[in-house]
């Protein structure tokens, strides 16, 4: 059995019009897959302010409830609705910059309906986005100032937020190195990472395989074979995969290969969550 335990319908604001909870369901089950969890995203930086994502007027929610906030309840209303005819569905969500309004990601947590939170960090405090910085116009010293920020506040994520599994860690990659053709040697990060990795193991809480980065330029997943590795020599034991669909057609994209990565990596088992509990599923 495969679980994809990353996936986005059309209540993220970057995903696409056709993404549809039942409509993912039904794909899902086509594909064989044992669970879909839908994690759509909630990041918490725009709780109180306007967000530079552009949302489409066909979503059901009033664009003044808070920015995707709103968005995100509405996707934990509507999967929880489904549940029961789809028993192949999880709630999710994805919590984005969990420590920049760490009150209402406490509050986002502790929603008795969630079966899994993914904590994610997709920009640096006070930056924008990963996706919207133009890397050909920063010199190595600021490329590394941005890292060194980024996996800073990955770190007080990992000893101090509530969620259940760290998202695509190694997550600017897709732009730097795949889009911008940059290249990142993480040597320099490796010592903030064993830390990062300590700090989810000594509190129970896992990484994932985010499959996403093999069907884009950057052709690796987030993180790769050697974080990975590392992680479970470390000690970790909590490892989910995920396609980060944002479209009908990824569900399950890449978790064949992401499977395969984690035996290699060391790993007899993948981690799917109900109810926030985990649960260890041979691959």
């Amino acid at each position: 059995m495969l679980a994809d335990m990353h996936t986005h319908s059309f209540f993220s604001p970057d995903a696409d019009r056709g993404a549809d909870i039942e409509k993912m369901s039904l794909r899902a089950a086509e594909l064989g897959l044992g669970i879909l969890t839908v994690t759509d995203h909630c990041d918490l930086n725009f709780r109180f302010s306007e967000s530079e994502y552009a949302y489409p007027d066909y979503l059901l929610c009033d664009r003044d409830m808070f920015g995707s906030l709103g968005y995100a309840l509405k996707s934990i209303e509507t999967v929880t609705a489904l549940k029961e005819r789809y028993p192949v569905l999880r709630c999710g969500i994805e919590l984005g910059q969990l420590v920049q309004a760490p009150d209402t990601a406490a509050d986002l947590a502790s929603d008795p309906r969630l079966d899994f939170v993914i904590g994610s960090l997709h920009m640096n405090h006070g930056k924008t986005d990963f996706y919207w910085i133009e890397y050909n116009k920063m010199d190595s010293s600021k490329l590394t100032a941005l890292l060194d920020a980024y996996f800073e506040e990955q770190l007080e994520v990992c000893r101090t937020a509530d969620f259940d599994v760290l998202g695509h860690l190694t997550y600017p990659l897709r732009y730097i190195v795949g889009k911008y053709g940059i290249p990142v040697e993480l040597t320099r990060w490796e010592g903030i990472i064993e830390d990062i990795f300590r700090a989810l193991i000594g509190r129970g809480k896992g990484i994932e395989i985010n499959t996403s980065g093999l069907r884009q330029e950057y052709g690796r997943t987030f993180p790769d074979l050697g974080l990975v590795r590392l992680y479970r020599q470390l000690g970790g034991e909590i490892l989910t995969l995920g396609s980060d669909a944002h479209r009908i057609e990824d569900i399950g994209s890449g978790l064949q290969a992401g499977a395969e990565l984690a035996k290699q990596a060391g790993f007899d088992y993948m981690t799917v969550f109900t109810g926030r509990k985990p649960e260890f599923v041979k691959l």
